[in-house]
């Protein structure tokens, strides 16, 4: 099993950060604006909607406020196609910012690669779409 890990610095609160992170209805207007263009929530799991039309579906397994940490599976949609999938999003406090780590541990291994290259990208998006809508708050 590979399991990939990207950390990174957010210039908001952790609060802040959390906060979007959590929301898990709303990753397409808070957490990856643009990369996802609808979320649909069905009780435990989520659908995500891309640009091109594809939907992955995906069981939240925890959402844990006092560790601030959100755990997920993709079961559906993976593409590539993984036999396995489980991830997750821990917020720490850095003072006046926040620490984004996301763990993302799949099988088969041999697409280790191509998932760090994505997540990688999609940390450094998160990042942005965090950032901004700190600044807008103020």
């Amino acid at each position: 099993m590979a399991s990939i890990r990207h950390e990174v610095m957010i210039d908001a609160s952790p609060q802040h950060i959390w906060d979007v992170v959590r929301d898990v209805g709303a990753v397409h207007e808070r957490l990856l604006p643009g990369r996802v263009v609808d979320t649909r929530i069905d009780g435990v799991q989520r659908f995500l909607t891309f640009p091109d039309g594809h939907v992955i579906r995906e069981l939240i397994v925890s959402i844990d406020d006092r560790a601030r940490r959100l755990a997920y599976s993709v079961v559906e949609g993976a593409r590539p196609a993984l036999d396995y999938h489980h991830a997750s999003f821990e917020v720490r406090d850095e003072g006046n910012q926040g620490r984004l780590i996301w763990t993302t541990d799949i099988l088969p291994d041999t697409f280790a690669p191509e998932i760090r290259i994505r997540t990688e990208l999609g940390i450094a998006e998160m990042k942005r779409a965090i950032e901004a809508a700190a600044t807008d708050v103020g």
